[in-house]
């Protein structure tokens, strides 16, 4: 804990303020935006997963290149600017559109099942299919930008999960706060959207945890793109000025959730981006990731239960 402790401070202590407060202006405005003009419900709503692609790899390259070029311009000499560092920063809001709108393939497998089974394991398998694309892609970079390993952070050794349990303990108190939220609960827990199996099965709770297996798994695509690829893989060019703009990218997938959660992000983010910067290892920001979306959905659960 001593060591996390020290790794925020030191970067803190390091920032720009300039870059630090206009990336996170920028951020904000693009937050109001969203909420306002809902956004990314427009952008899911789009009925052409070609065009929903397109247009996601546009949101999340304008959030994520507006980030790098503010550290561009208040510190330049930080940031070694290649051929190479264009084609990362025009394929990591490709990769991560491509995650969100690669529904097609899962429904394609899926479809022939029929009513429900056809619904619940679309949404079972979608996770899962959607991290072994954005894994193998994230693989085949370092292979072929011989990059040294481990990939990504997917580092075991030398690992000490302590410190981020006590993290997660730490964010007790603010999930059972979120928990008592109108919003929250419109959205946690996640699980009740296979309600709809009831009455086709004599016991919900086998499904149930497959599901929450899944759902476990999305958290393992998201930590090892943000932290092991947009921090580690664009650590080479620009040191700790890469944390912003990951966090400012990471902040920009949650348009969808309650604001409140999307805001913390945002720093939560860069909370996460910092420990896997000196850690060189993703699991630390996995355990508090997943152990805060299963939090979430136990407090989801237990807050709609009290709602009713």
């Amino acid at each position: 804990m001593r060591n996390i402790v020290g790794y925020l401070r030191s970067y803190f202590q390091s920032i720009h303020p300039a870059a630090a407060l206009l990336t996170t202006l920028v951020t904000a405005i693009f937050i109001a935006i969203n909420y306002s003009l809902q956004l990314e419900d427009r952008l899911m709503n789009i009925p052409h997963y070609g065009i929903r692609f397109l247009a996601f790899t546009g949101l999340f390259f304008l959030v994520f290149g507006s980030a790098w070029a503010l550290q561009y311009i208040f510190q330049p000499h930080k940031l070694r600017i290649t051929p190479s560092f264009f084609v990362l920063l025009f394929l990591a809001p490709a990769v991560f559109a491509l995650k969100v709108t690669l529904d097609w393939l899962t429904r394609g497998i899926t479809l022939p099942l029929g009513y429900p089974w056809s619904q619940y394991w679309y949404m079972v398998l979608n996770w899962p299919l959607k991290c072994a694309v954005v894994l193998g892609i994230i693989h085949l970079y370092w292979r072929m930008a011989k990059r040294r390993p481990p990939v990504a952070g997917l580092l075991f050794q030398r690992f000490n999960a302590r410190p981020y349990a006590i993290l997660l303990l730490l964010m007790v108190p603010l999930v059972a706060f979120a928990s008592t939220q109108a919003d929250f609960l419109q959205t946690y827990p996640k699980m009740q959207r296979i309600d709809f199996l009831k009455d086709h099965v004599s016991s919900m709770t086998g499904w149930r945890i497959l599901y929450e297996i899944s759902y476990g798994i999305d958290f393992l695509t998201i930590e090892t793109f943000f932290r092991g690829f947009l921090v580690l893989a664009f650590a080479r060019y620009a040191g700790r000025s890469v944390i912003l703009p990951m966090a400012a990218f990471y902040c920009a997938i949650h348009f969808g959730k309650p604001l409140f959660e999307c805001i913390s992000s945002y720093f939560g983010g860069m909370i996460l981006g910092v420990v896997v910067y000196h850690t060189k290892n993703i699991w630390g920001g996995l355990i508090v990731h997943l152990g805060i979306a299963w939090l979430m959905e136990l407090g989801g659960t237990i807050g709609q239960l009290y709602s009713h």
